[in-house]
């Protein structure tokens, strides 16, 4: 690496250059921001991490890392992925996930309209909770309630009413002026009343 050092007043390169290289590596991410950086640290800082933290204002280990990377052609993977977050409950306990499936079709039904195909089961939280107990399941394997209706919430299983079927509308009441709602006389009692 060369010794050329500059200070922010020297910049080989003009302001708005450098916003666009910044605006340009915040678009990156991982190894290809570190490249990117690199490439620009060799090109306008002479290959030199500080100077680069200076002028673009990039972490200086990212860039020593993305020039270590190029020279040697061997990119760093990051386990953040891996290790990051925590697992779902069905994913840490798959035999009870399968046991609260069957337990919770056991206890499905069909939409009372019958306008889709889709099935609500009645099994709360705090019942499914029960019932897994019941089976054997230990006390700190099981979730609590809020955490056991979200895993039944994620998977499909949501609780709702059970409707009952809806009475027909009754028929509308005739109205006394409609023609219709009159009450029909026969023509017998017309000639009566007016004899």
């Amino acid at each position: 690496m060369s010794s050329v050092q500059f200070s922010a007043d020297e910049i080989p390169i003009d302001a708005s250059h450098v916003e666009d290289l910044k605006l340009a590596a915040s678009k990156l991410s991982g190894s290809r921001r570190r490249s990117f950086q690199a490439t620009m640290a060799l090109k306008y800082c002479a290959g030199s991490p500080r100077q680069a933290e200076v002028v673009f204002g990039w972490s200086r280990q990212a860039v020593e890392l993305g020039l270590h990377e190029q020279r040697t052609g061997v990119v760093c993977l990051s386990a953040h992925s891996a290790f990051g977050g925590n697992k779902c409950w069905e994913e840490k306990h798959p035999d009870a996930a399968d046991a609260l499936w069957a337990l919770a079709q056991a206890h499905s039904q069909q939409d009372p309209s019958f306008r889709s195909t889709l099935s609500f089961t009645r099994l709360t939280a705090a019942q499914a909770i029960k019932q897994l107990a019941a089976q054997g399941f230990s006390e700190d394997m099981l979730p609590c309630a809020s955490t056991m209706a979200e895993v039944l919430n994620r998977n499909g299983y949501r609780l709702r009413p059970v409707l009952k079927a809806k009475p027909q509308k009754k028929s509308r009441k005739p109205t006394p002026s409609s023609p219709t709602s009159r009450p029909k006389i026969s023509p017998l009692k017309v000639q009566r009343l007016y004899d």
